[in-house]
């Protein structure tokens, strides 16, 4: 594989921060990140380290991505998760080689699946689901 078509820190430094001007400017899911994320900043070095941690397993994040989106599981509904894969896909496609794109897609919707299923799934409800 050549250089272009490899990930690596400098390009997720890129990516990062131009996904998430796209999800702050979004209509559905831009306010829900806007009233979550008080220091962008510091919340873009988060997920630039979250991404190197998945993408290239450089170990650099650390914490909890089920708890934080546990904070907020009022504001979050499944179609939000839509939204959100639906822009990374566009940014990906228009910021990396298609190889890339792919592979960041790929993981993006494991991780989007991981995290519904802690929001929206739970084994130990005793109804089943049900309304009772």
């Amino acid at each position: 594989m050549d250089r272009d078509s490899q990930i690596d820190e400098a390009m997720l430094e890129r990516l990062i921060p131009r996904f998430y001007e796209r999800v702050r400017a979004d209509a559905e899911i831009g306010p829900l990140f806007d009233a979550a994320v008080h220091d962008w900043p510091g919340h873009l070095d988060k997920l630039v380290a979250f991404w190197s941690s998945v993408m290239l397993t450089s170990g650099r994040y650390k914490g909890n991505p089920v708890a934080e989106h546990l904070k907020h599981k009022a504001q979050i509904t499944p179609a939000m998760f839509d939204r959100w894969l639906a822009i990374w896909a566009a940014t990906t496609d228009e910021l990396t080689p298609p190889a890339i794109a792919t592979a960041l897609q790929a993981k993006a919707g494991r991780i989007a699946e991981s995290l519904q299923l802690a929001l929206f799934f739970r084994l130990d409800d005793p109804s089943g689901g049900k309304a009772g």
